[in-house]
């Protein structure tokens, strides 16, 4: 006589190419947070300074801009103190380019772990979303200690105070951004290898056309136009509007970047759970 067996783990394939199991992801949540707390302490565990290089990067890189882009190239900074202005654009910057540099290696870096133990191969791009919130978190900190500075100071900065509601907002399209960008990046090179050394090279690129370095002001207006449909600009655009009172504000640009990211992130798990059932022939 048959009898029913009660399985406490039932594993399906996918059949819907668009199907995204966030019920699978919320059992695998604690997996998840040892992944967080892996990315995070992997990183600065070998060095001698620690998380300390946390608080330093942004520092050497904001006073590297001000050298190079406002003392020796005198780029206009909206009438902003430079460091003030560098460190508003790299501080969200950073957070977008440490998503796309680490999840476009999701596949590569994991194939090992991935052919050995189930779990829901989309908690390690997650992983890399969160743990790089940590991060944003300390680099944020650092800009509104130097913002509080100039504001307590004979600066002329003029924050919108209504908006700040919109800074986790901007975070969220900023972390879709980057997770879509790098997933779809992650899943071609599985096949194409040399998407790989042109990642470094092209969100580096990315940034001097995203309004890091130049505002959206100083551009010219045919150049402007092009520069606008980078979905970045005006995410950081609107975060120097916020707290400086400098840069260009435009809620049919934040819905724009909104839209954007949506598409690219439902493009993203659909190539995802696509690649998802072959890479390991490939990898």
């Amino acid at each position: 006589m048959q009898t029913e067996e009660n399985w406490d783990l039932i594993i399906r394939p996918k059949n819907k190419w668009y199907q995204l199991d966030l019920s699978a992801i919320w059992r695998y949540r604690d997996l998840l947070l040892l992944l967080v707390r892996r990315d995070f302490v992997s990183v600065y565990k070998q060095t001698i300074l620690g998380p300390l290089w946390l608080f330093i990067q942004p520092v050497l890189t904001s006073l590297t801009f001000t050298i190079i882009f406002g003392r020796i190239a005198k780029i206009s900074t909206d009438g902003t103190p430079p460091i003030l202005f560098y460190m508003a654009g790299i501080t969200l910057w950073s957070y977008f380019a440490d998503c796309l540099n680490k999840t476009s290696n999701t596949f590569i870096a994991n194939a090992g772990v991935f052919g050995k133990v189930y779990f829901p191969r989309l908690i390690i791009p997650l992983s890399v979303l969160i743990s790089n919130l940590i991060k944003l978190g300390i680099q944020f900190l650092i800009f509104i200690i130097v913002w509080l500075f100039y504001l307590k100071g004979s600066c002329d900065i003029q924050p919108h105070w209504g908006l700040m509601w919109l800074l986790p907002g901007l975070i969220f399209v900023m972390a879709g951004l980057g997770f879509g960008f790098g997933i779809i990046i992650s899943s071609l090179t599985t096949k194409y290898r040399d998407l790989t050394f042109l990642v470094g090279f092209g969100v580096q690129l990315l940034m001097y056309a995203s309004s890091v370095v130049l505002p959206l002001s100083a551009m010219p207006d045919n150049i402007k136009r092009i520069v606008s449909f980078n979905p970045m600009v005006s995410i950081i655009e609107t975060f120097k509007y916020i707290f400086l009172g400098n840069g260009y504000m435009h809620f049919g640009d934040l819905i724009y970047s909104f839209g954007f990211m949506v598409v690219l992130v439902m493009l993203a798990v659909i190539i995802f759970n696509k690649v998802e059932k072959s890479f390991m022939d490939t990898v």
